[in-house]
């Protein structure tokens, strides 16, 4: 059976060695054949709080592949130890966790295919152009990093909503790599200036949902803290679209700072932010995240610029995403908190 994936799935993506060049502020790919590259530290902080065992780590790893060749024999899937890792890493090392993570993580791509199709950087340079995210070269003192999202950047009439998706969705695939990531988790600094009726009312709840759904059950990836600052009175009206579909431990890490700066910097210490925060590390670079993607197109041509993985595969009927058209009552939910839009604005 394990002959059906050698060609294709137990190998990662090729390395390009220069592609990680001129980014040393950022890790470079995992090597081909896994290495732990987890300082003392960090392996201490997995067994506490992950389950992980470094003595039990690659037959954790095998014993999730055997699963995935038993269960899912057709998926189209990577094998690689490294790869695994992150799946096994999000869910606490709990196996059918682990194995149902990976089962979303490709139904997703299935169920969105305006998102995944031909995703890769050069498709979203004019998102990274336009300066709509980006990650802080530092991360934070628990050792995570932070990515940086300014939707006011964005106006509904210059290109789609899901462009946005794409560019984050390239973002986190890119910040999982390193296992720093894996085991600390990702912090989220949404900056809202410049958001109005426009923006606030454009994706709708199907595609709020959507969104919520690939972060929370469907990526391999821990959100430590989300902070919102300058957050416009509407915010309340984008909230609640976004909050039924929140998990309630994920809506407790929303952090609403207003314009109050001393704020975030309890989160978030001002060493590693920038000016434009009240931090210390120099201006905000728009550009250095950017040229790190689009130095990364070929690694990102191999991983998703590749035929269906879910072809001829039988998924289960609880699978996390279904159908491709919003429900009435979606309809009927977004009528309703588009008037409450109007009313906060």
């Amino acid at each position: 059976m394990a002959d059906q994936h050698d060609s294709l799935t137990h190998s990662c993506p090729p390395v390009d060695p220069s592609a990680a060049a001129g980014h040393s502020w950022f890790p470079g790919p995992p090597p081909p054949i896994y290495s732990c590259t987890l300082t003392p530290e960090l392996v201490a902080k997995a067994r506490e709080e992950l389950q992980e065992k470094p003595e039990w780590r690659l037959r954790d790893v095998q014993a999730l592949r055997d699963m995935i060749l038993k269960e899912q024999p057709n998926l189209r899937t990577r094998l690689d130890d490294a790869f695994l890792l992150r799946f096994l890493r999000a869910r606490k090392f709990d196996y059918d966790r682990a194995l149902q993570l990976l089962l979303n993580y490709h139904a997703g791509r299935k169920a969105w295919p305006e998102v995944f199709q031909d995703l890769k950087p050069s498709t979203v340079k004019h998102v990274l152009d336009l300066g709509f995210l980006t990650v802080l070269p530092q991360p934070d003192p628990n050792g995570r990093y932070i990515l940086c999202l300014r939707p006011g950047k964005w106006k509904p009439n210059d290109y789609p909503f899901v462009d946005n998706v794409r560019a984050i969705y390239l973002t986190l695939e890119k910040l999982i790599q390193p296992e720093e990531t894996q085991v600390n988790g990702l912090v989220i600094l949404a900056d809202y200036t410049g958001v109005g009726m426009s923006q606030a009312s454009n994706p709708g709840p199907f595609l709020a949902k959507k969104v919520v759904s690939i972060l929370q059950d469907g990526f391999p990836i821990r959100i430590k803290a989300v902070n919102i600052i300058n957050e416009p009175r509407i915010f309340k009206g984008i909230f609640a679209i976004i909050k039924p579909f929140l998990k309630e431990k994920m809506a407790e890490r929303y952090i609403l700072h207003g314009s109050d700066l001393r704020s975030l910097h309890r989160s978030i210490p001002r060493s590693v932010l920038p000016e434009e925060y009240g931090g210390t590390a120099g201006q905000l670079d728009m550009r250095a995240w950017s040229r790190l993607l689009l130095d990364c197109e070929e690694e990102f041509i191999v991983e998703f610029c590749q035929p269906d993985p879910l072809e001829g595969v039988e998924l289960p009927d609880s699978m996390l995403f279904e159908g491709q058209q919003a429900s009435g009552q979606d309809e009927d939910t977004f009528r309703g908190l588009r008037s409450q839009l109007y009313y906060c604005y």
